[in-house]
């Protein structure tokens, strides 16, 4: 067999590579062969060539267990290539034949092609972002080449110069705008809602004043068919936030900075006031499905998963407070604190995740009122397309709605009890953020678990036992990951395989030393400072739990696609690259190695 014939270019990393370098690649390339039970990398051992299988099948294996199984394709190890030492053992499971790429030629593409060069970096948060560089869309530089009529919105509202200053803030409210332009006479100026605020406020103009005399007469615009890149242009040098768009000699509207930043990351910075604005809970629902649309935008356009989740929770907590605004009765909404938990507490949702809400009241409230309320705000998140928790950590359940006396003992009743159930309650509540009314609430029930925790060491360890609450992910493609938890052998659940136990551990960790933030992420910078996590697995956990979330969203819009939508998607394995198995491996590697941190740190080997 000859090496030019048989090496194939498409899989990645080589993908990367130009035709030039393919072919360096190609003559500089040798085919081993390896017999069944073959060590063809060893642990902790350097490697003089990147392996490269043709055929036949590679098992993974660290300290005896399976991890992985390579297939044709797949390429390893980079680690003992570049970083100088394998993290697992590379055995031939069967004949196989390898490509072997010698260790110079991969250094000198590494230096001289970045794209190359990210399949080889130590840490997976630099090597999924250096990936997906390469795939994502010029998503800010087409925007640019988009024209005005693209991201303007509204109509043109005009008013004659003299209106009075009162009309005119009628106007703006009535039209749903914050600027005018105004006609005096044979010119056309523009007014905006804080001229009128300054001429009232701080100049104490009377409301009878035209609104010709508070007008900017100087108007800077621009034609509806130019560019954007032409309106940024013109905002800058005129340090305006908002142009005059003109069509065929006349004013059609407004051209904001916020349009233009709507066109880039979609309309995140639109929809809060669209949920300010909601008059009931169909206004919201139209809402909810901007916030997915808005999910599917930002992918789209190479956003990073954290910023995605950031951006989608702080919108699904606009909407949450606004739906409890309109559907809580007044003793509700005057005593009572709305909490997320789950990813939406932690700040980590993407698409939409199962109902984890809850009610605290500082008071017991009329039950009509309490039970009215679970009701509606249970019935408005089915609308929304919220799927209800199995678990039932939801309004409607009395366990989770009920007085702040009530859930304090309830919190002590389940700090004694030491059932998995009870240790499972307890870690749902401590990811809960109040999003609406009595946030105080919260705090003093936290306080309440915090001192109900203090010298408990043997309920930690309880707690940290969840980390193994389900199997970790062995043999397969990746392999065969998940039969353990009832899913197909081409198929991993991202959140039981490799979420759930990083997000717990981490969450074990830090109640044991009382530090309350919510994001995970900033749970383990915390847990670092304070010297209870070595620093490089902080940053590799970090970036271990972007790579679950981009792997996680990316299987639940494939489900979308395909009709089968649902919020624990499952990622498909013969769908994924074989850089991308790199990464997820990798990342699995990391989780594996946590869960050996945490059963250390509590001792829980005996148990």
């Amino acid at each position: 067999m000859q090496v030019a014939e048989s090496f194939d270019a498409g899989n990645p990393p080589f993908d990367r590579l130009t035709q030039q370098e393919v072919e360096d690649i190609r003559a500089g390339a040798d085919i081993g062969y390896f017999a069944p039970g073959d060590v063809i990398v060893a642990a902790g051992k350097p490697s003089g060539q990147l392996h490269v299988i043709i055929k036949g099948v590679v098992e993974v294996r660290q300290d005896g267990a399976m991890t992985a199984l390579l297939r044709a394709g797949d390429s390893f190890d980079s680690r003992a290539l570049v970083h100088g030492a394998a993290g697992e053992d590379f055995i031939a499971a069967e004949e196989t034949l390898c490509h072997l790429v010698p260790r110079p030629a991969v250094t000198r593409l590494i230096s001289r092609n970045a794209g190359f060069a990210a399949f080889f970096y130590a840490e997976v948060s630099r090597k999924l972002d250096a990936l997906a560089g390469a795939r994502r869309p010029d998503g800010f530089e087409s925007v640019l080449r988009a024209r005005v009529r693209d991201a303007q919105r509204g109509d043109s509202n005009v008013i004659d110069g003299g209106e009075t200053i009162e009309a005119a803030g009628h106007r703006m409210r009535r039209v749903n705008a914050n600027a005018l332009f105004v006609r005096d006479g044979d010119r056309t100026g523009v007014v905006t809602g804080m001229n009128l605020s300054k001429a009232v406020v701080l100049r104490r103009l009377p409301l009878e004043t035209p609104v010709r005399d508070v007008t900017h007469f100087d108007v800077v615009s621009i034609e509806a068919g130019d560019f954007l890149y032409e309106a940024i242009l013109l905002m800058t040098r005129h340090d305006k936030r908002r142009l005059a768009v003109r069509r065929e000699g006349r004013y059609v509207g407004f051209l904001e900075d916020i349009d233009i930043l709507g066109l880039v990351a979609g309309n995140s910075q639109l929809i809060p006031g669209r949920i300010d604005r909601a008059r009931g809970v169909e206004d919201l629902t139209v809402a909810a499905r901007d916030i997915q649309a808005q999910v599917l935008r930002l992918h789209g356009q190479g956003v990073r998963i954290e910023a995605i989740a950031e951006i989608t929770s702080d919108l699904n907590r606009r909407l949450l407070a606004r739906l409890f605004e309109l559907v809580a009765p007044p003793s509700v909404q005057s005593g009572g604190c709305l909490l997320l938990m789950g990813s939406e507490g932690r700040g980590e949702q993407t698409l939409r995740t199962d109902q984890d809400n809850g009610l605290l009241l500082a008071t017991p409230v009329p039950e009509p009122d309490l039970a009215a309320f679970r009701e509606a705000f249970t019935r408005a998140l089915d609308d929304f397309g919220f799927p209800r928790c199995p678990g039932g950590v939801m309004v409607r359940n009395p366990l989770w709605s009920q007085t702040l006396d009530g859930f304090q003992r309830q919190l002590r009743g389940w700090v004694v009890d030491r059932s998995p159930e009870a240790a499972m309650n307890l870690a749902i509540f401590w990811d809960a953020a109040a999003v609406s009314g009595r946030g105080e609430l919260l705090e003093q029930a936290r306080m309440t678990l915090l001192t109900a925790l203090r010298g408990e060491g043997a309920l930690l360890a309880h707690f940290a036992q969840l980390v193994d609450t389900f199997a970790e992910p062995q043999v397969g493609l990746l392999g065969s990951l998940l039969a353990s938890v009832g899913m197909n052998s081409d198929e991993v659940d991202i959140k039981r395989a490799g979420i759930f136990p990083l997000v717990h551990g981490v969450r074990t960790l830090a109640i044991g030393r009382g530090i309350t933030a919510q994001p995970t992420a900033l749970r383990i910078a915390a847990l670092v400072e304070a010297g209870a996590l070595d620093a490089a697995l902080g940053r590799e956990l970090v970036g271990a739990l972007r790579v679950f979330m981009e792997f996680r969203l990316r299987a639940q819009l494939e489900a979308a696609r395909r009709g089968t939508p649902g919020p624990d998607a499952a990622v498909r394995l013969g769908l994924l690259t074989s850089a991308d198995r790199d990464i997820l491996r990798d990342a699995l590697r990391i989780v594996r190695q946590f869960r050996e941190v945490i059963r250390s740190h509590y001792n829980l080997r005996g148990h």
